[in-house]
């Protein structure tokens, strides 16, 4: 041992122990920060279930994996950093010892090829992800970047320490080789071994080696022990809780049905809520749950939420990872204060601190950012603009890897505004006032529920206090029974189910808003006075049915998520289909017959309601197959489908800002050069039909394109159009009549 390898395994030690201190210290501080969120019990199990979901998403990347040229590579990175952590602790003897090495192991050839493996993958992975990194990059004035607005400076840090971590593993093992330290074979060191015929016998290269590989982590440590908002680096360690305690206990994102409010860990319970005591949605950083806290000390700024964003990729102020961020940086700076117990009011006056020097000892800049609003366009950590852009569509939920639980945020927001300071776009009071005195969004009387039944040929039946032996109740929805469009939709599902036999029977006046838009909306009140009263009558319609046999069957993919995924919360458990899923399955057991090929070029655009928040994705395209059509893909379709811009209540604010989500959706449709345009909800249906006619009308789309349901397709092609009545032979024609 000589005076190099005292001298530089001094200062590693020492420096070590220093790094690994503060490194230790942080995630103590982690645990109190998050610990400031609200309980949340729901997270607690079962554990079994959420194990495995964490094993599968972490050591198969299944969610990385959705970008493939990223995957790969990260799934090499994670695992260099992961068991590369042996070389790294390894290093701390080989600085003193150059011939050191774990014992027993640095003989065993297959952990020798593990190690070059590691070695080997952590160079070729992290040169990967700084290409497409730079490939990416925001400086490009033609490209949308995913990495716009991450912190660049902190990227460019981790990926030279991960570069630098690689190479030294390499770097050692070569060192070593040339020694003719801990012999293997070459199909165990089969880039070190002659990469160290290259070398010079020293041991001090080795020390040296050694030395540059603890330094770069060890700076690694004293940096991000500094910088607790440095998600990039931290979610090496905080995905796996995120991950593990994400909503759905099966694996499942946050999608679907959205989490009830919460007030102290308990969902609240409105006619019981104390405004004085209980929270109603989120007013403060602090009012988020400790899994809210968690989700924004993970998020690595990828921006695949972003890159997916319609609103983003649209040119509204809603970018989905900075608001992840903005919170993020909001909840750690305003944490010394909370941390303190300090509290202010719901009109910003200080309650949790007394006497006459009460902020002593905590950061001024935490105390000022106590004072910043959360909602608000001078000075809020989230503009207003930013809040009421988001369409819900999940896009950034469904391609987060990390199970970031976005949309649920963002609507609790949107709750405490809506229920607690009356702040919202203008264009929703009268949606409100029409859901609460009309039941229905467009204030129409609830006896012309049944005016879309008039032109049919057959009667329709409708329920007069028993069900009798319909399979079926088909619910019409607001859209289905007064849009003028979306009747067609109804009319055509009527239709199809008379002709394949199916009994079925409808509520008519009966039927309510299931309160979708108003609680995508954050008027949480309204969404369950509205959900309890249709629960009540459905539950009074099927009264004797076994669960398997309450079947609904619903046009709308905003209806069919609230009744299928949002109503057994409050009692309501029925088997709800939707009439593509119905359909499709009536064309198999050949219950529908289609005899007329719709012989055009379709496209289909997912509504995402349908398809991502519920997973129906092929039903309605073996329809479209089944018509006889031919389906054209769009570059953004299933799981990435583009949103019509209509969720979130959006179908009822104005889009004031950017372009007009629906036109760029119907931009992209027009690029596969369509016939038809086909989707399964209503929704989507007057949104694209609007974007068509403002391409018709200024002459960049055909006027022989149009926007139908599925269902309309299939009817048409169900449908055998009569043949033309032949002329008899000298019989006078029309015209010489």
């Amino acid at each position: 041992m000589g005076a190099l390898q005292l001298t530089l395994g001094g200062i590693s030690v020492v420096l070590g122990l220093v790094a690994w201190g503060m490194f230790a210290a942080t995630i103590a501080r982690f645990v109190r920060v998050i610990r400031l969120g609200q309980p949340d019990s729901t997270r607690n199990g079962p554990f079994m279930p959420r194990m495995k979901t964490l094993i599968k998403e972490f050591a198969a990347h299944t969610r990385m994996n959705r970008k493939r040229s990223v995957g790969p590579a990260h799934w090499l990175v994670m695992w260099g950093f992961l068991l590369g952590s042996l070389a790294l602790f390894e290093a701390y003897g080989e600085v003193f010892v150059p011939t050191w090495g774990w014992p027993i192991l640095d003989d065993f050839p297959p952990f020798q090829l593990l190690m070059e493996l590691l070695g080997l993958g952590t160079i070729v992975g992290i040169l990967v992800l700084m290409a497409i990194r730079q490939r990416n990059h925001p400086r490009r004035a033609d490209r949308q970047s995913r990495f716009a607005g991450s912190n660049f400076k902190w990227a460019y840090f981790i990926e030279a320490v991960v570069l630098i971590e690689g190479i030294g593993i390499i770097g050692v093992r070569a060192a070593k080789s040339a020694l003719n330290t801990h012999e293997g074979p070459l199909w165990a060191s089969f880039v070190s071994n002659p990469i160290g015929q290259l070398l010079p016998a020293s041991p001090n290269l080795v020390t040296i080696f050694a030395f540059v590989k603890l330094m770069s982590a060890t700076v690694w440590l004293i940096v991000v022990a500094r910088t607790m908002t440095m998600g990039i680096a931290w979610h090496r360690f905080s995905a796996f809780f995120n991950i593990y305690f994400k909503r759905e206990a099966d694996g499942g994102v946050a999608l679907g049905a959205l989490k009830p409010m919460m007030s102290g860990g308990k969902v609240l319970d409105l006619e019981e809520a104390d405004p004085d005591e209980d929270t109603f949605g989120v007013g403060k950083i602090e009012d988020f749950s400790w899994k809210g806290w968690l989700d924004f000390s993970t998020c690595t700024e990828c921006g695949r939420c972003q890159e997916q964003c319609p609103a983003w990729n649209t040119g509204k102020p809603l970018s989905p990872k900075l608001v992840i961020t903005q919170l993020r940086d909001h909840a750690y700076a305003k944490a010394p204060y909370l941390l303190a117990g300090g509290k202010r009011d719901m009109a910003g006056d200080e309650v949790g601190l007394s006497g006459d020097n009460m902020y002593a000892g905590i950061d001024v800049l935490a105390i000022a950012e106590s004072q910043k609003a959360l909602i608000g366009d001078d000075g809020g950590v989230i503009d207003p603009d930013v809040l009421w852009s988001c369409t819900s569509c999940g896009a950034c939920v469904e391609q987060c890897p990390v199970d970031i639980e976005h949309v649920d945020h963002i609507v609790d927001m949107r709750r405490y505004q809506v229920m607690i300071e009356s702040s919202f776009p203008s264009e929703l009071n009268g949606m409100f006032k029409n859901l609460e005195n009309k039941g229905n969004p467009w204030g129409q009387n609830a006896k012309d529920r049944l005016a879309w039944t008039e032109d049919l040929d057959f009667e329709v039946p409708v329920f007069d206090g028993d069900l009798g032996d319909a399979e079926y109740l088909f619910w019409v929805g607001c859209a289905g029974a007064f849009e003028d469009r979306a009747k067609k939709t109804t009319r055509a599902v009527a239709e199809l189910l008379h002709m394949a036999g199916v009994k079925y029977t409808v509520l008519g006046s009966e039927e309510s808003c299931t309160g979708d838009p108003a609680r995508r909306a954050g008027n949480e009140f309204l969404f369950q006075m509205l959900a309890q009263q249709n629960v009540e009558v459905l539950n009074s319609v099927f009264e004797g049915r076994e669960r398997k046999a309450r079947k609904v069957v619903v046009t709308c993919a905003h209806c069919f998520n609230t009744l299928a995924n949002e109503y057994p919360e409050l009692g309501g458990q029925f088997d709800v289909v939707h009439h593509t899923q119905l359909l499709n399955r009536l064309v198999r057991e050949k219950q529908l017959v289609p005899v007329a090929p719709v012989a055009e070029d379709v496209t289909y655009h997912d509504p995402c309601y349908l398809g991502r928040h519920n997973k129906v994705y092929e039903a309605p395209r073996e329809l479209v197959g089944a018509t006889g059509a031919q389906l054209r893909e769009m570059p953004r379709h299933g799981d990435k489908s583009m949103c019509c811009g209509a969720g979130g209540a959006r179908m009822w604010m104005e889009e004031k800002i950017g372009k007009r989500i629906n036109i760029e959706r119907v931009d992209e449709a027009l690029g596969t050069a369509p016939s038809k345009i086909a989707t399964g909800c209503p929704f989507c249906k007057v949104m694209l039909n609007d974007g068509l006619t403002a391409r018709q009308a200024d002459g960049t789309a055909s006027e022989k394109v149009e926007i139908v349901d599925v269902a309309q397709m299939l009817l048409e092609s169900v449908k055998r159009k009569p043949e033309p009545k032949p002329i008899a032979l000298g019989a006078p024609s029309l015209a010489e009549e």
